[in-house]
């Protein structure tokens, strides 16, 4: 048995939120198929099949549109732990307020490197609004978060953002999420620093 959700159209985290609520509702083994238009919302979708360790697949509809269908039931593989260390969540580019950005950029940049140089690196590093630019082309925070990557950090910038701005393209480090995904790890997680 297949259920069908058409969320075309709908912004993120809209099509996560309702295949969750499908998937919690469907007898194990039904397939739960959700339609999207964009691919940030297809990422997030296997994301969170993923996560749950539930089996999915994905393809390409016609008129940009993508297909993902995930099965309920028991997990397929280990579910993802998440949020069980510190999490630093930036929805800005600049450090602080002040009378000149310039100032700000330069304390964003060394509040980053400073990162690196932690014993124990943020479990996740998560960028929205103004903060997705650092993760993007043209950021001069790139080379400090490829070093926190390294390092075992998650870094992930919210696909709403990147879309709104128009940066899904200039995406340099790390990968898409929405901001269900955001919530439920910083709500798990040991310690959150919100800047």
């Amino acid at each position: 048995m297949t259920k069908t959700i058409d969320m075309s159209g709908q912004p993120c985290p809209m099509p996560v939120i309702a295949a969750k609520k499908a998937l919690k509702e469907a007898p194990s083994g039904e397939q739960v198929k959700i339609v999207v238009d964009n691919d940030i919302a297809r990422q997030n979708l296997e994301k969170m099949a993923q996560g749950l360790g539930l089996a999915f697949a994905s393809k390409s509809l016609d008129g940009g549109l993508a297909e993902v269908t995930v099965t309920a039931g028991q997990p397929q593989c280990e579910p993802m732990v998440e949020g069980r260390g510190l999490v630093v969540a930036v929805g800005r580019e600049t450090l602080g307020d002040g009378r000149d950005d310039k100032l700000g950029h330069a304390l964003m940049k060394a509040f980053i490197q400073s990162l690196t140089e932690l014993d124990v690196p943020p479990e996740y590093v998560f960028f929205f609004n103004g903060g997705a630019f650092l993760t993007t082309e043209g950021s001069a925070c790139l080379e400090d978060l490829a070093k926190l990557a390294d390092k075992g950090s998650v870094i992930t910038t919210c696909g709403a953002c990147l879309n709104f701005y128009q940066l899904t393209d200039k995406l340099k480090i790390g990968a898409p999420t929405n901001m269900l995904s955001i919530v439920s790890t910083m709500a798990q997680a040991a310690k959150v620093i919100n800047i």
